[in-house]
């Protein structure tokens, strides 16, 4: 496991949550660990946070604008059995009592896995499947 920061750090995937709070402008914790993250150049997204983050689009220009900076990130891609996992990863939360608010945040959840990187957030969802699955490691405020 890296230590967050240190020389050599692994890449850091960062969850929309944190990426939305960081446009807003928001004085957040996880907003100001981005912004370090981003500074050491270890930010990484997935396509359904870059999905996340575009539909949220007030205009067409704000659209190209964020579709530009985002694209620029280096990117996790999911394979067809990343799909799968996440699923089992949703069923094996409810069966625990945890019901995700998005499957989205599973399939997230099984790219850092998939990817074996840190997850940055700021979504309480995550800290539940991580009492599902171990093999999350997570960064929060």
């Amino acid at each position: 496991m890296c230590e967050l920061f240190a020389p050599g750090c692994c890449v850091i995937l960062i969850d929309s949550s944190v990426w939305i709070d960081l446009l807003r402008e928001r004085q957040t914790v996880p907003v100001f660990r981005v912004r370090r993250i981003l500074l050491e150049e270890l930010a990484c997204i997935a396509p359904v946070i870059l999905q996340e983050l575009l539909q949220g689009a007030r205009s067409g220009a704000q659209l190209s604008l964020l579709r530009s900076r985002f694209s620029a990130l280096p990117m996790l891609s999911p394979s067809t059995a990343t799909y799968a996992e996440a699923g089992a990863l949703f069923a094996r939360c409810r069966w625990a009592g945890i019901t995700p608010r998005s499957p989205h945040d599973c399939l997230i959840a099984q790219i850092a896995i998939e990817h074996a990187v840190p997850l940055l957030h700021d979504d309480r969802d995550f800290e539940r499947m991580a009492e599902v699955e171990p093999r999350l490691r997570l960064v929060s405020g």
